[in-house]
């Protein structure tokens, strides 16, 4: 992503050699994204994401890093990370946690049909299959208590009809959240962050094959519904209104479904989820964009976008039984 810290070429082949991964070939800069610094790495065992953590701790990387370990080793198409001898795959690189991780084949698909958005949803459940044994725990941490916290430093910035609906939206969430039906919400580790740009396909055009999902850094324990709706919401809308495609949104959920049927319950908070999930990413991008860091390539995202996905969420809730 964004390179906050940079790396030279001698201490990416330290870690390298450390790696048994042989001699570095490139290192390169990637310049998309706003949390971590991210690197290409070309060596002589192959092709490789270095990532240095920005914002994660220590203490928190083993979650995600330990996460992409269980489901690669249950058959799922995630980056999986390097260790050294002594089994070892979170590092420090300038003061900061490094990871290495073998990179995906392919490339994206920035415009999705339904034959995608099949693809992604069946991945999506069985993701959420394989995680249920996964042993470690943590909560999302950009979940109800990030938004309940991070609103009152943003809200200076916007003007008073944006307050007045994010005010309104944080407040309808946490009454949501405080409910016996969201609390019966079957739950586990989720993705969080499954964006069109977060996944990988790759075959003749129109025959493109889902080759990976990538960038759990945002991984948690939370609800699968809540990671359903995260898709949904970059998946099966119209970018430039943010109004969701029904046709790709039901086959999308048809998909899911096929794998991991989703409960009454889910179906009826389906709405109301689309409309967390798309608050969940107003406030993040509100916060970097109006308090953004330094980054040798750094553009935030504009926070137009998903005020108009909730505003869309809102007037037209969707249900997928009713497509």
């Amino acid at each position: 992503m964004a390179v906050f810290t940079e790396v030279t070429p001698d201490q990416a082949q330290a870690l390298l050699d450390r790696l048994r991964l042989g001699r570095l070939l490139s290192l390169r800069g990637i310049k998309a994204g706003i949390e971590n610094t991210n690197y290409f790495v070309s060596a002589e065992a192959g092709e490789f994401v270095l990532t240095l953590f920005e914002r994660l701790s220590f203490e928190q990387l083993p979650f995600y890093l330990q996460l992409m370990k269980h489901l690669a080793a249950r058959g799922l198409a995630v980056p999986d990370p390097q260790a050294d001898e002594q089994g070892q795959i979170l590092f420090e690189l300038n003061g900061k946690p490094a990871a290495l991780v073998d990179k995906l084949r392919g490339g994206h698909q920035l415009a999705p049909d339904v034959f995608h958005c099949e693809q992604v949803g069946a991945a999506l459940a069985r993701m959420h299959l394989a995680g249920q044994d996964f042993p470690l725990h943590q909560p999302n941490l950009r979940g109800l208590a990030w938004w309940t916290e991070t609103v009152p430093v943003v809200l200076p910035f916007l003007a008073p009809e944006q307050a007045e609906l994010i005010s309104a939206e944080l407040a309808f969430q946490q009454q949501l959240a405080a409910s016996q039906t969201h609390a019966e919400l079957p739950r586990g580790p989720i993705h969080a962050d499954l964006f069109r740009d977060n996944v990988m396909f790759e075959g003749l055009p129109g025959r493109e094959q889902l080759s990976g999902f990538f960038d759990f850094y945002f991984a948690g324990v939370d609800s699968w519904l809540f990671d359903l709706a995260v898709c949904l919401n970059d998946w099966c809308i119209d970018l430039d209104s943010g109004r969701l495609d029904e046709t790709r949104a039901a086959a999308f959920v048809a998909a899911y479904e096929k794998v991991r049927p989703l409960s009454g319950a889910e179906h009826r908070l389906l709405p109301a989820m689309l409309r967390a999930a798309a608050l969940r990413f107003w406030i993040s991008r509100l916060w970097d964009f109006h308090l953004p860091r330094e980054a040798s390539m750094l553009k935030p995202h504009d926070p137009a976008h998903f005020e108009r996905v909730l505003r869309e969420r809102i007037a037209r809730p969707w249900h997928a039984l009713s497509s």
